[in-house]
């Protein structure tokens, strides 16, 4: 009886020593979580009502920033949610991600997924006013988890260097869910909701942030690949400057823009999967199919498309006057610029290009699908798919992964031509175009090049991989093991040092992830990554018109460099927005 009451005794202590943020009338409860438990984390596992006798379970969700999007809410714009209808909110675990193929790891997906979590030093209360870093989730527009990304380790950092931020991530629909295509979501003007779950999750971190100890103007929204890249879409209109004071892009990209009748063909191949809907193909009206159907058949039906990472099927769409993305980017003067953190790796092609490539030909058809249908002429088009091809020699020393000499590892030396050029086209243009506009337009921007040659990224952060068995993927094992000699920096691979969970823990490595932990942290503290807080580094000099200048970020070195590498060819892209459809 005695070890029972002891027992009991400290379970009631470490739930009432649990932290505890009030939001109305609910008061959420947290956990504690890193090292000495430095780190509070607010996230949703168990509804717990009061009013029901036995504090009777209600669901399994994390803290919601939206109406869930299930029945007749499922493809429409998302509805925010700033108050709770129960008195305790158990918020001490992930909630599940949205509904995708492959699952994410963890707690799995669910329609009820519009949620957010919360990481912030212990010990704050709602008169802290610490600045606050959101974020976004890259994936392609299709994949992708708030639960992929554990902060413990930067709000840690943060904290011991005596400027604490909170670290907030949220979920967005993807897929067909978030980003619906064809002429049925042209017309009802229901496109790009997954950009629109964003928003809805920033206006809820405005409402409520101050409750954990968050300053409301002191918010910089962060992402990486496709979530850097939805916060350059909302660069193109003024709602972000409300949300948001400043921006960290980590390997941006800008993907071709189309109207979303261009991807007809692929919802409908998607709707016709769905058994409940095939017999909506062609009908024009497939939505009321799709509201109804079970969560299962719909990612049933992703899994038996394949319409999944890399093909563009489903992404961001050009939805006209009123929305947001009312042309081709390039057609745009950005309204939402913010002061900006942004920057590339060294081999970013690598992770997308199949290894099966081995012509010219095969190239040339694969750039020609991905600018279709085109808004220049064949003969611009042909012009410059041709003059890539003289930019871009088949000679493997210039070819992705760059560095590694005339090595092919045993493929086609077309494989490292194709890398360099995906990389160039996908996300280094994209890059050096944002950061001259930043520029121009008198906005601090410091960007950074990382060339890191013990970077591995790893599935936790590459939740998809297009191209199976590519060069830095982790399933190419004899790649990895031999990687001190031909080093790949793909895609993600900066990831882990930003959060601090190395998989190739290297002294180099360890100390180049504190020098960045440092640098962003400081940048969301005062939009400089210089303060002079945690340990000595070099200085980051700001991009200008003037000084257009990068730090490259590598454990052997961290150096102020040109950013001009592969100048001919990145201006190739930069001067043909057009032909990119961009």
């Amino acid at each position: 009886m005695l070890t029972l009451l002891i027992s009991t005794l400290t379970s009631l202590v470490c739930v009432y020593s649990n932290p505890i943020v009030q939001i109305g009338s609910t008061e959420i409860t947290g956990t504690n979580i890193g090292a000495a438990n430095k780190v509070e984390f607010f996230g949703g596992t168990f509804l717990w009502d009061l009013d029901v006798k036995g504090f009777a379970n209600l669901s399994t969700i994390g803290i919601p920033f939206a109406r869930p999007p299930v029945g007749e809410l499922r493809l429409t714009l998302p509805v925010l949610l700033t108050t709770f209808d129960v008195k305790i909110f158990d918020a001490r675990d992930f909630g599940p991600g949205c509904l995708q193929a492959p699952p994410p790891p963890g707690p799995g997906v669910s329609d009820d997924c519009l949620t957010l979590n919360v990481y912030r030093p212990s010990g704050l209360s709602s008169k802290s006013k610490f600045p606050v870093l959101v974020w976004i989730y890259g994936g392609g527009f299709v994949v992708g988890s708030s639960s992929f990304y554990n902060a413990t380790d930067l709000v840690a950092r943060s904290a011991s260097r005596g400027t604490p931020i909170i670290f907030v991530s949220i979920n967005y629909r993807a897929g067909p869910f978030g980003f619906p295509q064809g002429i049925e979501a042209g017309q009802r003007n229901i496109t790009n909701l997954g950009l629109h779950d964003q928003l809805t999750a920033l206006e809820w971190i405005q409402e409520n942030i101050g409750n954990f100890g968050g300053d409301k103007t002191k918010v910089t929204v962060a992402g990486e690949s496709a979530g850097a890249g939805a916060i350059v879409y909302h660069f193109l209109e003024p709602r972000i400057k409300g949300l948001a004071r400043a921006a960290i892009l980590e390997s941006t990209g800008s993907g071709t823009s189309f109207t979303p009748d261009r991807n007809e063909a692929n919802w409908q191949e998607y709707v016709a999967a769905i058994p409940a809907c095939a017999a909506a193909v062609g009908t024009n009206n497939t939505f009321d199919c799709i509201r109804s159907a079970s969560t299962a058949a719909l990612v049933q039906a992703l899994v038996d498309t394949n319409l999944l990472y890399g093909n563009g099927s489903f992404r961001p769409v050009i939805d006209g006057p009123g929305g947001l993305i009312v042309d081709r980017p390039s057609q745009i003067v950005p309204q939402g610029n913010l002061p900006t953190l942004l920057g590339t790796n060294l081999d970013e092609g690598a992770l997308f290009t199949p290894q099966t490539t081995d012509s010219t030909a095969e190239i040339e058809d694969a750039l020609t699908a991905m600018f279709l249908p085109s808004v220049v002429s064949p003969e611009k088009l042909g012009a410059t798919i041709a003059s890539t091809f003289t930019l871009y020699p088949d000679i493997p020393a210039l070819g992705s992964p760059f560095g590694t000499g005339n090595d092919t590892f045993g493929l086609s030396s077309q494989y490292k031509r194709y890398a360099a050029i995906l990389g160039d086209i996908m996300f280094q243009s994209s890059k050096r175009t944002l950061a001259q506009q930043l520029a121009e337009s008198g906005l601090p921007a410091f960007v950074y090049h990382f060339t890191d040659p013990d970077a591995i990224p790893v599935a936790e952060f590459s939740p998809a991989v297009a191209a199976p068995n590519s060069l830095g993927s982790k399933y190419n094992n004899a790649f990895i093991v031999n990687r001190s000699r031909n080093s790949s920096v793909p895609h993600t691979s900066e990831l882990p040092y930003v959060f601090g969970s190395l998989i190739n823990k290297t002294p180099s490595a360890a100390a180049l992830s504190v020098i960045m932990q440092n640098y962003w942290i400081s940048f969301v503290n005062d939009l400089d990554p210089n303060d002079s807080c945690g340990q000595k580094r070099p200085h980051w000099e700001q991009y200008t018109l003037k000084n257009q200048v990068l730090l490259e970020l590598n454990g052997k070195h961290i150096s102020r460099a040109a950013e001009d590498f592969r100048a001919a060819q990145i201006a190739l892209w930069q001067d043909n927005a057009d032909v990119l459809h961009r």
